[in-house]
């Protein structure tokens, strides 16, 4: 550029032989002051340009088992624009640090590192110039493993039970490790099961589809998907052929302050044994009930029958016409809460529910937001299963859509989730490929409860 510079700026020098002639000829020198101009701005754009393409991503990595630097861990960039494609690789260095020349920054980054085969992620939107992250060393058993929720969605129709097990496990060692075995967390599926979708996720990440591994003990299934320090969830949903009752036994195999079974008032509930369940209402859906189990035992016989049909709902949706019974009031069942209605526990008392409030509020968010999948009249030959694309925090069982107008509340759920979805976009959490398989199966899903809720 110096060198384009000079030649531009030589122009402007006067020969010996030329004095006269520039003397008396101004439009060249008029038009050397307009090429000197015109490459000053060149100057400026290519400086501009040199400096965005060769922008510096940084970054450190830390051992939060140790507190101290990770040194000699993998770190890859992966570039998000069109998909996850790895644009770089490289080692921290013994202070931890790492740094990648960004050949695009205007595109969102992925920072990847790899600490004793365990991977942790972290975003690095378009302007971003340092990314940090922090790796714990890997144990295959750590101390602080806790299953802190243990919810079941269960809904039943046209010959199909469809359920969805709902896990929240703590990881609260000290100093703080990561978990990570061939049978890192377990648990049981009844004989005849179909697993629809299974998936995993840690705090603060994305929700990854995770495929449970089957084990000798028949129904036992496992997920190996490494137990980071914060709460790692689970959830698989499944659906077995049904003939209007069932026999379930969910046999935990880790020790629960609550198991809790969420299904429609329309289906009956009946304990093996009695005093192992107290009914409950759960904050979401309405028209629902949850058996409530308390201060559960491994191995602890929880094994419970179900009869009759019934789907999860959103509120004022109707049954009418889809040949599953009416739902009952929320107070149907249970204690009578009015006024000299009878005794119950003081309204002051602590609800077992409240603490998985947001699990269950979670859970069904995602009914409204996938909405409209007809999993109740689906068949062997045209079955169709939710998007592993829509997935939120947690995604619960799979709900069939009414014959009739869907709610307020569906609608309004489905306007938020294309809102996220777009945020998302923008912000370069989400690739193109994945943004539009979602965005078309959001669309259609709202067209269909648009269509449903217009006057007939």
């Amino acid at each position: 550029m110096k060198f384009l510079t000079h030649v531009i700026m030589s122009e402007d020098v006067l020969c010996p032989n030329e004095g006269s002639r520039r003397a008396t000829a101004p439009q060249p020198r008029a038009s050397a002051v307009a090429i000197k101009r015109d490459a000053s701005f060149l100057t400026v754009l290519l400086l501009l340009a040199a400096f965005a393409s060769a922008q510096t991503l940084t970054g450190n990595l830390k051992n939060g088992t140790t507190n101290k630097p990770a040194a000699g861990d993998d770190v890859v960039l992966i570039k998000l624009a069109q998909g996850m494609e790895e644009a770089a690789r490289t080692k921290t260095d013994v202070q931890g640090n790492f740094s990648f020349k960004l050949d695009d920054a205007a595109s969102p980054h992925l920072i990847r590192a790899i600490h004793q085969g365990v991977t942790y992620h972290r975003m690095a939107p378009p302007g971003n110039t340092s990314v940090d992250l922090q790796v714990y060393d890997v144990s295959k058993k750590a101390e602080g493993i806790n299953v802190t929720a243990d919810l079941m969605y269960l809904q039943a129709s046209k010959g199909e039970l469809a359920i969805m097990r709902l896990f929240a496990v703590d990881n609260t060692s000290k100093p703080p490790r990561t978990q990570m075995n061939e049978h890192n967390f377990e648990f049981y599926l009844p004989s005849g099961a179909q697993i629809d979708s299974a998936q995993a996720q840690t705090s603060g990440g994305q929700a990854v589809n995770t495929a449970p591994v089957p084990e000798a003990e028949k129904g036992r299934y496992a997920f190996v998907f490494p137990l980071r320090p914060g709460t790692t969830q689970f959830q698989v949903t499944y659906h077995v052929p049904y003939d209007g009752k069932a026999n379930l036994d969910p046999k935990t195999l880790y020790p629960l302050e609550h198991f809790v079974v969420i299904l429609p008032q329309s289906i009956q509930f009946s304990s093996a044994q009695a005093g192992v369940y107290e009914e409950k209402q759960p904050p979401t859906p309405p028209g629902a009930v949850a058996e409530v189990a308390a201060k559960v035992k491994p191995g602890q016989d929880l094994a419970f029958a179900v009869s009759g049909n019934g789907m999860l709902q959103a509120e004022n949706s109707s049954n009418e016409g889809d040949g599953s019974a009416t739902v009952a009031p929320p107070q149907a069942r249970g204690r009578d809460t009015r006024p000299g209605g009878g005794l119950g526990p003081p309204i002051d008392a602590p609800d077992p529910l409240q603490k998985y409030r947001w699990y269950i509020l979670g859970g069904f968010a995602i009914v409204l937001a996938a909405g409209a999948v007809y999993i109740a009249g689906r068949s062997k030959h045209a079955a169709m299963d939710v998007p592993s694309d829509l997935a939120a925090p947690i995604a619960p069982v799979i709900a069939k859509a009414p014959s009739t107008g869907r709610s307020g509340l569906l609608l309004e759920a489905l306007k938020e989730e294309l809102f996220q979805l777009e945020v998302e976009h923008k912000q370069g959490r989400i690739s193109q490929p994945e943004y539009e398989k979602v965005k078309a199966a959001l669309d259609q899903t709202l067209e269909r409860a648009l269509a449903r809720s217009a006057p007939k």
